[in-house]
């Protein structure tokens, strides 16, 4: 059963219980980051213009142009900085303000996603893997542990901390059930490729499955699956989907090289999952669904705009995360060309794509802020697509 509060994230039964107390820190957090993004955040614009570009053009003779230009005449401001410390606080305060009840109620979320059943969905975990270098290296965005680390015996928690928490990093604007990414994906899909009916659809990095699920509704026919490097996050990925009615068939692998059969997808899909990789990862990534892709399938991953389409101020404010939020291959990330990347993994060039769709949140209007700054979800309301097709030569899982 989901309970539903207007404004608020929706209840379903693995959600974590808040008290008064620790719910009030949490909105106090989504709140402060609100506030950062709505208030403070333009007043680092301010600084440019008022002091650090003359600063940066008495020494180079002309003021910043580019986004790395930017970042030298920002880098020692004190209101630049005074933002910057402040926004990378709220993210760690974020994390633990959902830690605290998480931590309570370890025992109960545990028992609670071991004993999810119903809907008809598998969990297949796999102990021996190795968890990739870039997850390990770093707490990616700043989540205590990541996806993959396990505090108890079959450990749920870090899911249940991710879940709750993505809604407060988001302030809201990936819907109540954290799921814009995905059913924005899949109205691009049904736009620009209306009779596509696919068979077996893949998501890959699909954390707790927020933007999984929708595929389950969009193609009701379809088998769904999802993988993911993290076992926490996989089995409250599976409990949630299990306790919600939604059929998916789980299980812990790496994009890089998985133990489907060749051609056995006819849709592969991501949500911002690439910028959480790395350069060789990612071309592994393309390499790998060129195999598992039937004749005419399609690989699409979802994410924030790359900078080459924004003013460089804009480019900038985004690129925070870089340097500041644990996400090492964010800016890199942001400059993959679609066309050049199929080129060099087996794709025909020819059939790639780039496009921006609209946030497919009803609220998504009223709601993103339209302003571009580090910590901000695709804040123009948009998410930027890019992916490729499969040559067809024959029909394959509904592809013509």
């Amino acid at each position: 059963m989901v309970e539903q509060s207007s404004g608020e994230q929706i209840r379903h039964p693995m959600l974590v219980e808040n008290t008064g107390d620790e719910l009030s820190r949490q909105e106090f957090v989504k709140s402060l980051k609100l506030h950062l993004a709505t208030s403070v955040s333009p007043g680092v614009h301010d600084a440019l213009d008022g002091r650090a570009a003359s600063k940066f053009a008495k020494k180079n003779g002309r003021p910043p142009e580019t986004m790395d230009e930017i970042r030298d005449a920002l880098s020692d401001d004190p209101y630049f900085c005074f933002w910057s410390a402040l926004l990378r606080n709220s993210q760690e305060m974020m994390w633990r303000s959902v830690q605290i009840p998480v931590e309570r109620q370890i025992p109960e979320i545990n028992k609670a996603a071991e004993s999810a059943s119903g809907a008809g969905g598998t969990l297949r975990l796999d102990e021996n893997l190795e968890i990739p270098a870039y997850h390990r290296s770093v707490d990616i965005h700043c989540m205590p542990g990541g996806y993959h680390t396990e505090f108890t015996d079959g450990d749920s928690t870090n899911g249940a901390v991710y879940d709750r928490a993505v809604y407060l990093y988001a302030m809201g604007r990936l819907g109540g059930m954290n799921s814009d990414i995905g059913d924005t994906t899949i109205a691009y899909l049904k736009d620009k490729h209306p009779d596509f009916k696919p068979k077996r659809i893949l998501d890959l990095g699909c954390a707790v499955g927020h933007s999984t699920l929708p595929y389950c509704d969009a193609w009701p026919d379809a088998e769904v699956y999802a993988i993911d490097v993290g076992a926490p996050v996989l089995r409250y990925a599976h409990a949630r989907a299990e306790r919600l009615g939604k059929k998916v068939h789980f299980s812990q692998q790496n994009a890089e090289a998985t133990d489907f059969p060749d051609a056995h997808f006819d849709l592969i899909v991501s949500h911002i999952l690439v910028h959480e990789t790395s350069n060789r990862a990612i071309r592994n990534i393309m390499k790998e669904a060129n195999r598992l892709l039937s004749p005419g399938g399609l690989i699409v991953h979802a994410e924030t705009p790359p900078y080459r389409d924004l003013p460089a101020y804009d480019a900038f404010m985004l690129d925070w995360d870089t340097r500041n939020n644990n996400e090492p291959y964010w800016g890199a990330s942001h400059k993959i060309k679609a066309k050049a990347i199929s080129a060099e993994t087996g794709f025909d060039p020819e059939l790639a794509f780039e496009a921006y769709q609209p946030s497919a949140f009803e609220e998504a209007e009223a709601k993103r802020l339209k302003v571009f700054q580090g910590g901000d979800f695709g804040g123009g309301g948009a998410w930027w697509v890019w992916g490729a097709q499969k040559p067809a030569s024959a029909s394959v899982g509904g592809v013509q």
